[in-house]
Order: structure tokens, then C-alpha cells, then sequence
């Protein structure tokens, strides 16, 4: 009886750790995804995400390395269709995103000896997260939180004025290619603790519950990390309490978060 008591508290602390390290990585990324209007961005990021699952099985190597390379080839490909402005940028987004999902599942498919949860790649399985993982989130989230404190306010200032930006000479190219890179590595080590069609939800929800509350960016990245954080912790408990998935009840957190401030606010 100790010792399950032992091995259920062992999961439990992987769980909040990995989840709050997640949150903390989403909190400033997910602000930036809003202000900059590419919610449907991060979508077609996090679709593509299944193919890198199926090549990292293909190829035997980590999924989550996978992940991350194919999260960057897509969006070399995104900003090199963008350049050509031959498709309307919604349009783009969708047949890249649901052109690699595709894929995914086909090459999926054609590895009858394979044997998977497809679900949890799906919605995320965080209960199931060891210490090899824990540390891949955060090895990830120091990387993001680094880059992110270089490009920080070059960035804000695309976002404000992008022509008094481009005036002071910040490289826009660079910078995105630098904001696209962090995206990416937070799709590959969330993929585990809310799955690959929730991560945009834990990136979005947070951010505009906290946007409502925010008179600057950086407050705004912080409330959004407060409201990640609860959201995680709410779902855990939601889950071990009645039993429902960890990461979509996570993202209900999130949601039912983002609805009260909602309110609040309008009632103010």
C-alpha cells in the first residue's frame, strides 16, 4: 500500500511539474500568437505535428525531435508560400496543415505492426509523463525563455509599428523565423501534456482570459502564465477527481477561467 501510494504520488508530481513548465512556456508564446492574429498559424503548426509523430516512428527516432523538425520545415514552407502570395493565407494554412495530417495518418496506416495510443497524441496523456520528459520540457523552456528575452521587444515592435520598426532596422524576417522556431519547440514538448489538437487551446485561452485584465505586455504574459498554471492544476485535480481526460480538461479549465474574466470584466 506505501509503496502504490509512493508510485501514485511519483506520477502526480510529474504531472503538475511537466504541466506548470508547460504553462510557463505558453503563458509569453501565446500572447504574441494573439496579438499577432495567428491563432489559425499555431493550428496548422499543431496538425502538422502527426506526421512528425509518424515519421519519428518511421524512422525510430524521438517523436518529439521529429515533431520539432517537421513544425520547422512547415513553417519555412509557410513563410516561403507567403512570399509568393499566390494563395490567400487562410487557404495556405489549410492545405499545408490538413495536407501533413493527412500524410500522418497514411504513413501511420502502412505500418500494420505498429501499435499506439493514437489518442493520447491526439489530447495528450500527462499522467503518463516520467522524469526523461519533465526535463524535456523544461530543457525546451529555457531555450524559448532565452530567444524570447532577445526578440522580445524587437517583436512588440513589429507588432505596434511595423513600418517605424523596419525604419530602426529590425530585421523582420529574422525575427519571425526566430518566433516560428519557439513555436515550435513549445508544440513539440506540449504535445504529451495536452495533445496535439489542444496545444493552441492552452496557447489562446490563457492569453485572452488575461488580456482582459492587462495594461501592458508584460503583465499580460504574466497573468497569462497565472492562468495556465491554474488551468493545470484544476484539470489534474478535475481528472483525478471524476476521472476524465487530463489534458481536455485542462483546456475546460482554461475555458471556464477565460469565461468568468469574461464577465468580470463586462461587469466592470
Amino acid at each position: 500500500m506505501g509503496m502504490m501510494g509512493k508510485t501514485m504520488d511519483d506520477f502526480l508530481i510529474r504531472a503538475l511539474i511537466g504541466g506548470i513548465g508547460v504553462a510557463i512556456i505558453s503563458g509569453p508564446l501565446g500572447c504574441l500568437v494573439v496579438w499577432q492574429r495567428m491563432t489559425y498559424f499555431g493550428a496548422a503548426l499543431s496538425h502538422a505535428a502527426l506526421l512528425g509523430v509518424a515519421l519519428g516512428f518511421f524512422l525510430e527516432i524521438n517523436p518529439a525531435l521529429s515533431i520539432l523538425l517537421v513544425s520547422i520545415l512547415v513553417s519555412c514552407l509557410l513563410l516561403l508560400m507567403e512570399r509568393y502570395h499566390q494563395l490567400a493565407s487562410d487557404t495556405t494554412l489549410g492545405i499545408l496543415a490538413h495536407g501533413a495530417l493527412a500524410i500522418g495518418v497514411i504513413i501511420l496506416g502502412l505500418m500494420p505492426t505498429l501499435r499506439i495510443d493514437l489518442m493520447s497524441y491526439l489530447f495528450g496523456d500527462i499522467l503518463t509523463i516520467d522524469w526523461k520528459d519533465v526535463i524535456w520540457i523544461y530543457l525546451g523552456g529555457v531555450t524559448i525563455m532565452l530567444i524570447l528575452a532577445l526578440i522580445w521587444r524587437p517583436l512588440l515592435s513589429l507588432i505596434i509599428q511595423k513600418e517605424l520598426a523596419l525604419v530602426d532596422g529590425i530585421k523582420e524576417t529574422r525575427i519571425r523565423v526566430a518566433f516560428l522556431f519557439l513555436l515550435s519547440i513549445s508544440i513539440a514538448v506540449s504535445m504529451q501534456v495536452v495533445g496535439i489538437l489542444l496545444i493552441v487551446s492552452l496557447l489562446i485561452i490563457p492569453a485572452a482570459a488575461a488580456r482582459r485584465f492587462s495594461t501592458s505586455p508584460e503583465q499580460m504574459a504574466i497573468f497569462s502564465i497565472v492562468v495556465g498554471v491554474t488551468s493545470v492544476v484544476l484539470g489534474l485535480w478535475m481528472s483525478l477527481g471524476f476521472d476524465t481526460p487530463a489534458g481536455p480538461s485542462m483546456v475546460f479549465s482554461a475555458s471556464v477561467i477565460f469565461g468568468f474574466s469574461f464577465l468580470a470584466k463586462k461587469r466592470n
